[in-house]
């Protein structure tokens, strides 16, 4: 088990993928007309598999190490690939991004409770006070400065599709945490990466099929599709999942859980940028409340 040690390094490479899953949210939302949501993850990772396979291909031959450990590949190729970003499209059909982002925020908590009873991975009341400052800085930004809107929320379908996705990625984030592949293929981040993805396509192709059989299948091509495609494949999959996966190892997956609140700050600073929304009092408080979760949270 990686040490829980943050380090300037390791909070950078934290750092970027919340960034990259605020702008993958704001396109999956501009998506929904144009793709369905299961089908726009398995194109996503197709896509990704075609960039990664000049610089990782050499883990497909035999001998590697990917076909002997298929148990732990095939787990986490439906875990990181297969379920978790299809769950978050699949909520954006029916949710708001404000229920949506509000679901997320209790990834620290999936975190904590996940490595508790599966990784004996104790908790400190430093971590469980990291939780209660990361998510009440998030539920700032959520309630724009009200905490009465908070009470006004109400449940649908699409967040207990988020519920779900953020327990299968704090269970991905721990399977990672946990070296039991060759070390080739862990030295190799494209291999590594790479490796997830074939069990991770066959999962998603096969949930994609399920869609259209299901007759809720839509594809619409033109370039506005294969932009939106172009990015989610290039940032939200591989640079982030390269960054976290980094991240994870440096700093431990409890740790880490907590940079993943993050992403409504930038969510909201994308909206300051690119909608023309002043920035208010409240987001620089709620900043203030992630961090210090993030430093209460990784003290020794």
């Amino acid at each position: 088990m990686s040490s829980s040690r943050l380090t300037p390094a390791a909070a950078a490479l934290l750092t970027i993928p919340p960034f990259l899953w605020a702008a993958n949210a704001v396109v999956g939302r501009v998506a929904v007309d144009l793709i369905s949501p299961v089908t726009l993850n398995f194109f996503r990772w197709a896509l990704a598999f075609l960039i990664l396979l000049p610089l990782g291909g050499w883990v497909l031959r035999s001998g590697s190490g990917i076909w002997t450990h298929w148990r732990r590949f095939a787990l986490l190729g439906l875990l990181g690939v297969g379920l978790y970003n299809a769950l978050q499209y699949l909520a954006l059909q029916t949710s708001t991004p404000l229920n949506v982002t509000l679901v997320a925020s209790s990834m620290p908590l999936w975190m904590l409770a996940i490595g508790r009873l599966f990784f004996q991975a104790p908790v400190s009341r430093q971590q469980l006070a990291g939780v209660a400052l990361s998510i009440a800085g998030v539920a700032l930004v959520l309630a724009r400065g009200d905490l009465a809107q908070l009470a006004r929320l109400r449940l649908v379908p699409g967040d207990l599709y988020m519920l779900a996705a953020s327990i299968c990625w704090a269970w991905y984030s721990w399977l990672l945490s946990r070296r039991a592949e060759p070390d080739g293929i862990r030295a190799d981040w494209a291999a590594f990466l790479l490796a997830q993805m074939v069990y991770g396509l066959a999962w998603s192709g096969a949930l994609a099929g399920g869609e259209w059989a299901l007759g809720s299948g839509r594809l619409y091509w033109g370039w506005p599709l294969a932009a939106i495609l172009a990015f989610v494949a290039i940032g939200p999959a591989v640079i982030a999942y390269r960054c976290w996966g980094m991240g994870v190892q440096r700093a431990g997956p409890a740790v880490a859980g907590f940079f993943s609140n993050l992403t409504p700050v930038f969510a909201a600073i994308m909206s300051t940028l690119f909608l023309g929304e002043s920035p208010r009092w409240y987001h620089a408080i709620a900043f203030a409340l992630i961090v210090a979760g993030i430093v209460v949270s990784s003290r020794r």
